[in-house]
């Protein structure tokens, strides 16, 4: 069975296209750019790369170039073979604890939670109706970035607002990132567990330019950093993550600007981007901070601290740790933001770090950087939402299949 797993974003596509069960990749790539002239086309298949620039106006010209080239490239022989689309979607709400047929009672919940997430909502749909029209026999499933999270305890997930705001108007913590924390937490249990589940401790850190931590009990879900809209929680790459909030509205009196512009400057302009001046890509930090940059240096150091903080915190909700994870594109790739977090928790946690493997396990590379000496084994695992979304659409096909 092909299944088709998909990543609409605001302005991209991003697919792979797996031979389930085995999870053979057949093919991945994205389409980005999309709405600009000069967009961006690429596919990877069987060794071989094929990259376009050239006009993609909107998300159903997007699919269609990916149509055109699985056939032309001989990686199908026929649209039929595909018999799963499923879409990563960011916004499940309180509805979705697990992943679903993309219906139209599904579509309507999507719709409605667009004012918790007015980027990635409307993409997802896009992206949905592009592929029903060339792929209409294809089963639609939508895998949700929120339902891991759906196991917290209220005490866990609720704002300390008007309770009855907090119930009408869906006001509560949701988090992101779950369809990466669950992959990364059911494969460090099969790996460093024995496949045994029960008993375990987990601090998942997924650190890319959005960024979240999560803990995991028992291989379920107790907290998670992200909270209403992926905005809180640690710094990011552009975003604040978590502040007074007076902060919003005394900046809107001294900037005489209002709450639309101080929101769009807290995802936008703050984070590593807003305290080191330089860029919100932790690479561009990094070589300016090793090149003497103070503001870059204070950046590096703030994102360590407020990461470190978290995982303090998680450490006294688990009641101890047994295994702290690194993962996604500062986690698994930034050797030098690692130690940075790890000198913060060091002392606190019993850590004992191998500095070599810190340094060596780097794109792509997985294992354990803590010594035997450690009181908490700390592991590098790079992260794999899309094999998560190709599993969920091909269980929930079987499923289908059965009924």
């Amino acid at each position: 069975m092909l299944v088709m797993a998909v990543n609409a974003g605001s302005s991209s596509l991003k697919y792979k296209l797996y031979k389930m069960p085995e999870e053979e990749v057949l093919c991945g790539g994205l389409a980005e750019r999309i709405g600009h002239d000069d967009a961006i086309f690429k596919i990877k298949f069987g060794g071989n790369e094929d990259k376009q620039v050239l006009p993609i106006p909107d998300h159903k010209e997007a699919v269609r170039l990916l149509i055109e080239a699985l056939k032309g490239h001989g990686i199908i022989k026929n649209l039929e073979d595909i018999e799963v689309v499923s879409h990563r979607v960011v916004q499940g709400g309180p509805y979705y604890s697990h992943s679903v047929v993309f219906d139209d009672s599904a579509e309507e919940k999507i719709k409605e939670l667009i004012p918790l997430d007015p980027l990635h909502a409307p993409a997802h749909l896009i992206g949905y109706h592009a592929f029903k029209e060339y792929l209409p026999h294809a089963l639609a499933t939508a895998v949700f970035d929120t339902a891991y999270h759906q196991t917290m305890e209220k005490e866990d997930y609720l704002f300390p607002i008007p309770l009855e705001y907090a119930e009408k108007f869906k006001c509560r913590r949701f988090g992101a990132h779950g369809t990466s924390h669950q992959y990364l937490i059911e494969k460090a249990i099969r790996d460093y567990f024995g496949g045994k589940a029960e008993g375990t401790k987990i601090i998942c850190c997924h650190l890319g330019s959005g960024a979240s931590i999560t803990a995991a009990k028992n291989g379920k879900c107790v907290a998670t950093s992200m909270g209403l809209t992926p905005l809180g929680g640690i710094m990011m790459g552009t975003r604040c993550g978590d502040i007074d909030p007076s902060v919003c509205n005394y900046l809107a009196d001294c900037l005489k600007v209002d709450s639309d512009a101080v929101y769009d400057i807290l995802n936008k302009k703050s984070g590593l981007l807003g305290i080191s001046g330089v860029s919100n890509d932790s690479r561009d930090v990094e070589e300016a901070d090793w090149a003497g940059n103070e503001n870059a240096h204070l950046a590096s150091k703030l994102f360590a601290r407020r990461t470190a903080d978290f995982i303090g915190q998680y450490f006294v909700r688990l009641g101890g740790v047994d295994l702290i994870i690194f993962s996604a594109g500062i986690g698994e790739n930034s050797s030098y933001f690692r130690k940075l977090i790890l000198e913060d928790i060091l002392e606190a946690l019993g850590l004992d770090i191998d500095e070599k493997k810190n340094e060596t396990y780097i794109r792509g590379k997985e294992g354990l950087i803590s010594t035997p000496d450690s009181k908490v084994r700390v592991a590098v695992i790079p992260t794999d939402e899309e094999v998560m979304l190709a599993r969920d659409g091909y269980k929930i096909k079987i499923k289908e299949g059965k009924l």
